[in-house]
């Protein structure tokens, strides 16, 4: 079935959009993690979760996952170049909602960032 957008952010999203795919996409970009590593970055997240994210990204071709034929199995997972290029665009969003949370905490609104950590955009 053909899909159809009717503007280009909305085929952006969906390939990124969504509370966890930006974050995995973060940890990975610092290099290769097994699904475990990931669990442990993202403790918010259920393995059921994280599973069907990295199948989501996996098939859009946004990473790629590494099986190692060993005893006990190895994946890792890691960025392919297609998911590289999408360095720009997660650095300025995490620049823009930095920005956000600070104006809003001007206006004494009750938030905060708990983490300004977006290295693994700028390591991509």
């Amino acid at each position: 079935m053909k899909k159809s957008y009717h503007i280009g952010v909305e085929v952006t999203l969906d390939v990124i959009g969504g509370k966890w795919k930006p974050i995995i996409l973060c940890h990975l970009g610092n290099g290769p993690l097994r699904t475990g590593e990931l669990r442990r970055r993202i403790p918010n997240i259920t393995q059921k979760m994280l599973t069907q994210q990295l199948r989501e990204l996996e098939e859009d071709q946004i990473i790629t996952r590494k099986v190692y034929k060993q005893v006990p199995p190895k994946v890792e997972y890691y960025l392919s170049d297609e998911g590289k290029t999408l360095r720009q665009l997660l650095v300025t969003m995490s620049i823009w909602g930095e920005r956000r949370v600070k104006r809003l905490q001007a206006e004494n609104q009750p938030i905060e960032l708990l983490s300004k950590d977006h290295n693994g955009y700028l390591n991509f």
